[in-house]
């Protein structure tokens, strides 16, 4: 299981499952970039992958400017020819609230960033994943999505958009080269989006974001079939 001279870009990965993916990655070889808004929780997680011998560059932005990933994208691309690995992972939860209270201003929000910013990722990397020999997208998702749930109105809608969106993708280049998509249900992980959603849970009850990216790491060293889903026990 080795990642060498593969890119790897990660979604928020400042910290939980983002972060701990990064870092899992880079343990295997991988050139890692860390994207998320945070500069200096960005840069802890660098240093680590550092300090372990890994490489990886971090990109501080703002997915929900599609101008800022257009920019990253062409300075990736100015330095790598291929992008092996994308791993969609950033998110907002927003409130949890009965969809006829939902902020329309709070909801746009949630939409922009975990639905519309994913596909204009998908679309500016788009040619960097074609150029690779084994291109693979993870997209990070939630049961509520497919399991819909009072008071999770908001969120579930924007990870079900979310997940037909990676599955259209996966089913056009299914025949048009090496581009695998799937999907991911991390389930129950200690989370700051966890501990917002459940603020009595114990968070030791539920599993470490690296058991989530150990199980990443595998999954993307497999032959997994293009559109294939994943739940994460």
């Amino acid at each position: 299981m080795s990642f060498e001279n593969q890119l790897a870009l990660v979604t928020g990965a400042s910290r939980g499952i983002g972060a701990a993916t990064a870092i899992a990655l880079a343990a295997k070889g991988a050139h890692v970039i860390l994207t998320a808004r945070t500069a200096k929780d960005l840069e802890e997680v660098e240093e680590k992958i550092h300090n372990a011998g890994g490489k990886a560059t971090i990109a501080p932005l703002d997915l929900t400017d599609g101008d800022s990933i257009g920019r990253l994208a062409q300075a990736i691309s100015g330095r790598w020819d291929a992008l092996d690995i994308l791993v969609l992972n950033a998110a907002m939860l927003g409130t949890l609230t009965p969809v006829p209270a939902i902020d329309g201003k709070e909801f746009n929000n949630v939409l922009t960033l975990n639905l519309i910013a994913q596909q204009t990722l998908i679309a500016a990397f788009d040619p960097m994943m074609r150029k690779s020999e084994d291109a693979r997208l993870l997209a990070m998702t939630s049961s509520v999505g497919r399991s819909p749930r009072p008071f999770w109105g908001a969120y579930g809608a924007s990870k079900a958009a979310l997940e037909t969106l990676v599955l259209s993708y996966g089913e056009e280049m299914r025949n048009l080269g090496k581009l695998r998509t799937a999907i991911i249900n991390p389930g129950r992980t200690r989370t700051d989006m966890r501990a917002r959603a459940y603020p009595g849970e114990d968070p030791q009850s539920v599993k470490s974001p690296e058991v989530v990216a150990d199980r990443l790491v595998e999954i993307l060293a497999s032959d997994f079939e293009t559109g294939e889903r994943f739940d994460i026990n």
